[in-house]
C-alpha cells in the first residue's frame, strides 16, 4: 500500500517491500531516513539510532576547557556575527540581499576570499553545500556575479548545490539535513530559504522539529548559515527592527547563535543592517552598500562610538544621545539605550572614555566624554 500523502505514486525512493522511505535510491543510501506505516497511518518508531557515545564528555572538560574567546566562522575576537558550532541566520524582506551576503560568504567559506563586511571569515576543510531551494535561477544569477571561469576548478571541488525542495520536510524527518551535508562532504551549509526548507514554520512543532534538524547538523561539525524572511510590517505597523518581526515560530531563533536582519526597499543600494541576536557584542548597526553589477558589499559609513563622542565635545553624551545617531531615530527603545550604553562602557573600559556618574534621585543619566580632550 502506498504510503498516506503521495496520491497515486510512491514516492520515487519509498521501498514497498520493506516499508521504509530511504534518502536516496541505491543500495549507497539504502540508510532509512523514516519508517513509513505502509497501511497509510502516520510514521512509525524510526529505525535504531546509532550510538552516541561519543557525544559525553566529562564536565570538567566542558566547562573548565571551552576557548576564551567564541571560535568564529564570522567575526573576531568578541564581535562575532557567525559563531563556530552555532547557526547564523541573515533575515530580510525580499530584494534587500540575503542571497548577496551569503554568496560572499560561501567563496569565502571556499578559500577564496578572507573578509566580509571588515571582518574575517575562516575557510572551511571540506565542500560548501548550498540548498538553493528559493528560486535557484536567480541563485544561479547571484553566483555568476561573484564567480567567473577562472574559479571553475575551485567551484568544482568546493562547492556542491542542491536544487529545489529537499526530498522530504526537514522538520518532520530531522536527521535528513545532516544526512544530506555527509553525502555532499561538506562542513558548510546554506539553507536558502528556510521557508521552503519546512513546511508550515509559524507553528511551534514545526520550528521545533527544523531546529532539531539543525541542531543534528551543527552536532556532527556542519556550519549552518540559513536565509529567512521577516513580517512584512511589525507589531507598531513600522518596518521590521526586532528579532520579533522574523517570520515564523519562536524556535526558529532561539536556536541560533546569531541573527541578522536587513531593513530597507527592495533593490535598494543602501540596506540597514542590524544585528538583533548576538553571541557577544552587538556588531554594527550598519549601513550597508550593495554593488549590484558584482555582487560585492560594503558598510558605509561605519558609525563609531568614539567619533560621536568626539564630536560632543565639552558637552559629552549620554547613553540615549549615543543610541539616536546608532539607530537614527528621536526616540530610541530601552533595548537601543542599553545597547549604547554598553558600547560606552567598552569605551571607558579601554580608557577612550571617561565617564561621570548622574545621580538617581534627580533622574540624571551618566554621561560620558572622550579621552584626550580639553574639557
Amino acid at each position: 500500500m502506498i504510503p498516506e500523502g503521495y496520491g497515486h505514486e510512491a514516492p520515487a525512493d519509498w521501498d514497498p517491500e520493506s516499508g521504509e522511505v530511504v534518502y536516496l535510491a541505491g543500495p549507497e543510501h539504502a540508510e532509512a531516513v523514516d519508517t513509513v506505516d505502509t497501511a497509510g497511518g502516520p510514521p512509525s518508531t524510526p529505525p535504531p539510532e546509532q550510538s552516541h557515545a561519543t557525544r559525553y564528555v566529562d564536565g570538567a572538560a566542558f566547562v573548565l576547557d571551552a576557548p576564551a574567546r567564541i571560535p568564529a566562522v564570522w567575526g573576531t575576537g568578541n564581535d562575532v556575527l557567525w559563531p563556530e558550532g552555532e547557526a547564523l541566520m541573515i533575515a530580510a524582506g525580499n530584494g534587500l540581499g540575503k542571497t548577496t551576503l551569503a554568496v560572499q560568504l560561501v567563496r569565502a567559506r571556499m578559500g577564496l576570499s578572507n573578509q566580509l563586511l571588515g571582518l574575517p571569515v575562516t575557510p572551511g576543510g571540506r565542500r560548501v553545500l548550498y540548498l538553493a531551494m528559493d528560486r535557484p535561477r536567480q541563485i544561479v544569477r547571484a553566483m555568476g556575479r561573484q564567480f567567473t571561469e577562472a574559479d571553475r576548478d575551485a567551484l568544482a571541488e568546493r562547492l556542491t548545490v542542491w536544487q529545489g525542495p529537499p526530498p522530504y520536510d526537514l522538520a518532520q524527518h530531522p536527521r535528513l539535513l545532516a544526512r544530506m551535508c555527509d553525502d555532499a562532504g561538506a562542513d558548510t551549509m546554506v539553507v536558502d530559504s528556510l521557508k521552503d526548507a519546512a513546511v508550515g514554520l509559524s507553528a511551534d512543532e514545526v520550528g521545533a522539529g527544523y531546529n532539531r534538524a539543525r541542531q543534528a547538523a551543527l552536532t556532527e561539525g556542519v556550519q549552518v548559515l540559513e536565509l529567512h524572511h521577516t513580517v512584512k510590517r511589525n507589531a507598531n505597523g513600522g518596518e521590521p527592527n526586532s528579532i520579533a518581526d522574523v517570520y515564523g515560530s519562536t524556535w526558529l531563533t532561539t536556536g541560533c547563535g546569531s541573527v541578522v536582519l536587513l531593513v530597507g526597499s527592495p533593490g535598494d543600494p543602501l540596506v540597514g543592517m542590524r544585528h538583533v541576536k548576538q553571541p557577544m557584542n552587538e556588531v554594527g548597526p550598519w549601513t550597508l552598500t550593495h554593488d549590484h553589477e558584482h555582487g560585492t558589499t560594503n558598510v558605509q559609513g561605519d558609525m563609531d562610538p568614539f567619533a560621536v563622542l568626539h564630536a560632543a565635545g565639552a558637552n559629552g553624551a549620554t547613553a540615549k544621545d549615543l543610541a539616536r545617531a546608532l539607530y537614527t531615530t528621536e526616540t530610541p527603545s530601552a533595548a537601543q539605550t542599553e545597547r549604547a550604553r554598553r558600547k560606552l562602557e567598552r569605551l571607558a573600559a579601554d580608557g577612550l572614555a571617561k565617564r561621570v556618574d548622574g545621580t538617581r534621585e534627580g533622574g540624571t543619566p551618566a554621561r560620558y566624554y572622550a579621552a584626550g580632550g580639553a574639557w
